[in-house]
């Protein structure tokens, strides 16, 4: 019974409020087949510590190893495409779940013409629990559980989402202007609950968007703290607020 009515409501929904591409309007996806053939998806990339450095497949430069603990990162496209900005805004602040099929598919696009590591693992930045109920879904979650069933073709790789954890709530990184302070902000905020889980692993991190990188350095220190062997990551795109100094 309980299906029914939400499939019924699901019909009174579309009826009246029906689905239409966040850029051209026409009806039918949120993102819709033209509009995502003009998204550029990026085969090109930097050092992400640096961002100085062309790196092939967005890896950390040698220089900038000493410094870090990410081994590299893959943003799928430019935030400044009005089509994904304006999509991760929906997914994020609007709520729109829906949109993680085809933000997803723009990772799944990326990592499939790059040749970063097949992942032993992948793990969602995860969300303090704060604000996972303000939210009512992990949006990183969402990403990830596309790409780890859809990245190799008939092979679903293991997607972990409890062993990197968020044990503080902290301030929004968009909240926060420059660099010194983000990571300050993000100091000993995660966890990982099962070193043996990633000890000698390949573990990608996916989020949705990055913007200095200090959520995504923090975790990986983290992994790589617990055994990690390498850790890499993916965003549907790169966001600048400032420096870094």
């Amino acid at each position: 019974m309980r299906e029914i009515i939400s499939t019924f409501s699901d019909f009174i929904l579309d009826t009246l409020f029906p689905i239409r591409c966040l850029q051209c309007k026409k009806e039918g996806n949120w993102i819709c087949r033209a509009c995502a053939s003009n998204i550029h998806i990026q085969t090109e990339h930097v050092c992400p510590i640096c961002e100085r450095s062309t790196t092939p497949n967005g890896k950390t430069c040698l220089d900038c190893k000493k410094k870090s603990a990410l081994d590299g990162i893959i943003p799928a496209t430019n935030y400044q495409d009005p089509t994904v900005s304006k999509a991760i805004h929906h997914f994020k602040y609007r709520f729109i779940a829906d949109l993680h099929v085809e933000l997803g598919g723009l990772l799944i696009s990326a990592l499939q013409k790059s040749d970063t590591p097949i992942p032993d693992i992948i793990i969602p930045i995860p969300l303090h629990t704060r604000r996972l109920r303000w939210r009512g879904f992990n949006q990183s979650f969402l990403l990830a559980s596309q790409v780890a069933q859809k990245l190799l073709p008939a092979i679903e790789i293991k997607l972990e989402e409890n062993i990197l954890i968020r044990k503080r709530y902290t301030c929004p990184q968009m909240e926060i202007k420059d660099y010194q302070s983000r990571k300050q902000n993000l100091a000993g905020a995660f966890h990982c609950s099962d070193a043996n889980a990633v000890k000698n692993k390949i573990i990608l991190l996916i989020d949705d968007v990055a913007t200095t990188g200090s959520t995504i350095f923090e975790c990986a220190k983290v992994l790589k703290k617990a055994g990690a062997k390498e850790v890499y990551a993916a965003v549907i795109a790169r966001q600048e607020v400032g420096g870094r100094e």
